[in-house]
């Protein structure tokens, strides 16, 4: 690390590295000090080194050590089993309602995206609403149906979860743990799906910079769980005529930063049916390792995002075109074993 200081105050401040454990060499520029440190871990003292910009005569300190030791240091796959791999050459979709509904729903949700193309069946169980008086997800039942109908129509199971002390109940019935884009800075949270065994899809959040958003995943990370897939969902701007901005930009950022599996959610990011399709194809070609996708078998009667959601027959003719545009990138689709 380098701290640039008025000459005055370098004793002090190399006294204080020092005491940190770090080897100091000292220079001089222009009439301040120039103190170089170095043979410590910056990460373990980094609120003290930080805390250092407050001090008489400090101008600048700079950190020389990446921000995170475990995200962004090689690049990972998540095998979710059974040949179901995220981050490799096939992209894999994962499709489903916003929210469980009932049994006849989500089987027949589940059983559409099965034959359509989808590996993973998504659903929400749990669902966190702006108002208090929103649908708030059928619990434990919602999990138990979504289960089952990922059992019987051979998918993997991704759903939220939002509180700590559930993670283990969810991840009995899933096998991907969703942090929502709500609780992407939810730290209790975030150790604690860090301390599960599941892998986890976390969500960037509605007004995070790519930075937060890789702490975030090393927060994760840092707790013990490496298998982690980041979720673009469109973040808030000015603009109103698309639920959030989708910033696809994210995608090649993240996958180098974070050199974790990214996947794009098309629904949330711009609220529209209609949009779903041509953002999703843009989201391979930006080099998205998967999507997310709201599917319901009647939209027009879904109890919560039905603007945002294809009904099976959009799904099934825009799966066709994804396959198109991964072929010509030199990828391919993850297609399910239907029985």
């Amino acid at each position: 690390m380098i701290v640039v200081v008025a000459f005055h105050a370098a004793g002090a401040v190399k006294s204080r590295l020092e005491e940190l454990g770090f080897r100091v060499e000292e220079a001089l520029a222009g009439g301040r000090a120039v103190l170089c440190g170095s043979g410590a871990d910056e990460l373990l003292h980094l609120d003290h080194l930080k805390q250092l910009r407050a001090w008489e005569g400090v101008e600048e300190v700079h950190f020389s050590q990446p921000s995170t030791k475990v995200v962004g240091q090689e690049s990972r796959i998540v095998d979710l089993g059974e040949g179901v791999l995220i981050g490799g050459d096939a992209i894999v979709i994962m499709a489903g309602p916003c929210t469980i509904e009932s049994e006849s729903q989500i089987f027949a949700t589940a059983e559409a995206v099965a034959h359509a193309g989808a590996t993973v069946l998504r659903g929400g169980a749990y669902k966190p609403s702006t108002s208090p008086y929103s649908f708030r997800g059928m619990g434990v039942k919602g999990l138990e149906l979504i289960a089952a109908a990922g059992k019987r129509f051979g998918l993997k199971v991704i759903t939220e979860v939002m509180d700590p002390r559930k993670v283990d109940l969810v991840a009995q019935h899933s096998d991907i743990l969703q942090i929502g884009a709500r609780n992407m800075q939810n730290y209790d949270l975030l150790h604690e799906v860090g301390q599960s065994s599941k892998p986890v899809l976390l969500k960037r959040g509605l007004s995070a910079r790519y930075e937060e958003w890789l702490m975030a995943a090393e927060h994760v990370a840092s707790s013990g769980n490496e298998q982690i897939i980041l979720c673009e969902r469109g973040i808030r701007s000015f603009e109103s005529g698309t639920r959030n901005m989708l910033d696809l930009a994210s995608v090649p950022v993240m996958k180098e930063l974070a050199k974790l599996p990214v996947i794009v959610d098309p629904s949330q990011a711009t609220g529209k049916r209609d949009l779903i399709a041509p953002m999703s194809l843009a989201a391979i070609a930006a080099g998205a390792d998967g999507l997310l996708i709201e599917v319901h078998v009647n939209p027009e009667q879904a109890i919560k995002d039905g603007a945002q959601s294809l009904a099976p027959a959009q799904f099934e003719a825009l799966v066709p075109q994804v396959q198109a545009v991964a072929g010509a990138l030199g990828r391919s689709v993850l297609l399910p074993v239907v029985a």
